[in-house]
This record gives structure tokens, sequence and C-alpha cells, in this order.
């Protein structure tokens, strides 16, 4: 082999190897690069809708309170009732014998609920209402119940803004107690639904002079000298009657 042979081979052989070593550089290099390139996580769906759990605990001593009625509806519509209007047909039937059917039908809203069954004194119970997240802006929430061992009192909370609770965030409130103002608070024997008493609940004829709605006085019973009155001393409240918290779930 020629001298000249010789070192155009030894000059191709640098070459190749430069090449390879060069490749493999690259190659590293991308590895590298992919190695150091961030996953972007993926983030969770949006809810598709709103979760809201509501706890009602009955604070008196022995006014059990007939199953709660619960509303989520628009802020902007007008509330369940109001202080020295009369009350609403469906108010007075729930005032007056703790039936909610006709507020769950006639109130609008946009999630509602019914309790299964009165709450104790002492008792409590809890609720979920959903809410499609389309119709989520300007939220209000209403609960209404009766004090069955009354002729017409019940206690809420009246259409009141929750549109800033964020999840994990709650809000609550300590109730007080109203007279509807559709029944006179006479405390007869068969005018009390609740277990004080057993006798009649609704009855269409509104024979308190009233008839608007207003804070309840309490009542007098049989112990403050109404000999005609079948509730007793352990039927009387303070207020608050109900502590209720609404807490967002998601």
């Amino acid at each position: 082999m020629s001298k000249l042979l010789s070192n155009k081979l030894a000059a191709a052989s640098i070459i190749f190897a430069a090449s390879v070593l060069s490749a493999c550089s690259d190659n590293n290099n991308n590895s590298n690069a992919q190695a150091r390139d961030p996953v972007t996580p993926v983030a969770p769906p949006e809810p598709v809708t709103l979760e809201y759990e509501v706890s009602v605990s009955n604070l008196t001593a022995g006014q059990p309170v007939s199953p709660v009625a619960v509303f989520v509806h628009d802020s902007t519509q007008d509330k369940v009732f109001n202080i020295g209007s009369a009350a609403s047909p469906a108010l007075e039937i729930l005032a007056e014998g703790g039936d909610n059917s006709m507020l769950l039908t006639d109130y609008e809203s946009i999630a509602k609920a019914s309790g299964d069954s009165p709450i104790g004194p002492g008792s409590s119970a809890t609720l979920t209402l959903q809410v499609p997240v389309e119709v989520s802006a300007g939220l209000a929430f209403t609960l209404v119940t009766m004090l069955v061992n009354t002729n017409d009192a019940f206690s809420a909370v009246n259409g009141v803004d929750i549109a800033s609770i964020e999840p994990g965030q709650s809000i609550s409130w300590s109730t007080p107690s109203y007279d509807s103002g559709t029944e006179a608070n006479l405390e007869l024997a068969g005018t009390i639904p609740g277990p004080a008493d057993g006798g009649e609940g609704f009855n269409a004829v509104r024979d308190d002079v009233n008839d608007q709605v207003t804070m309840h006085g309490g009542v007098v019973t049989s112990a403050d000298g109404l000999a005609t009155s079948v509730l007793g001393e352990q039927h009387r409240w303070d207020n608050p009657v109900l502590r209720v918290t609404i807490n967002r779930v998601r």
C-alpha cells in the first residue's frame, strides 16, 4: 500500500469517528432536553354542579319542628315572607300544620329539598342541595319550618345571600320565631298539631286579628295561668330556635 493511500484511509477514519461522536452527542442532547422538558399537569375538570350541605339543629327544650323546607334560589326574587305583610297560602299551611308540600311546589327555586321527618328538641338533621354551575350566580338560601306545639309559629332563614361562599366555606345563622298571623294563639285543645295536643293543623279560616307576619311573642301556657291552654311550661322557648349552617362542599 502506498503512503498516499494510507494517509487517505487514516483521514477517512478520523472523519467517520468524528461524525459518530457528533451524532451521539446530538442524541444525548435531545434526550437531556426531553428529560428537562416539564410535563404540564392536567387540570381537574370543573364541577358541573355546586353542592351545598345544610345542617339544622333544634335549640329548643320542648318544641319539635316540622320537616324543614330548604331552597336555593335567585337572590332577586321575592322572599317567602315579609314582616308586616300577609302570609301566603303556602306559608299559612306550613305555619299552622307543618305541611311544606305547597311551599315546595309554589316557591320558585333552582334547588329544593324537604326533611324526612320532624326535628326534636336537641336534635339535628342534614340535607344536600345541588345547583347547576351555569345558574350559580346571585344565589340566595331560604329555610322554613313550623314549631309544631304552637298554633302558627314558624322559624326561618329568609332569602340570605350565599353567592360568596367558596368550596370548603360555610355560613351559619341563629333563627328567631315568627307568627304567621293566620291563626289566633289560643292554645286550645284540638288546635295544636304537635305531640302536646295532636289536634287540627291547617284551618282555612284566618282568625288572627293581625293577618300579617310578625315576630312571635311566645306561648302563654297553663303554667302562666291560661287554664284553657293545652301547653305547659316545657313548651316555652327562647330565641333563637334553630342553628342553621350551609356548607359548600364543592
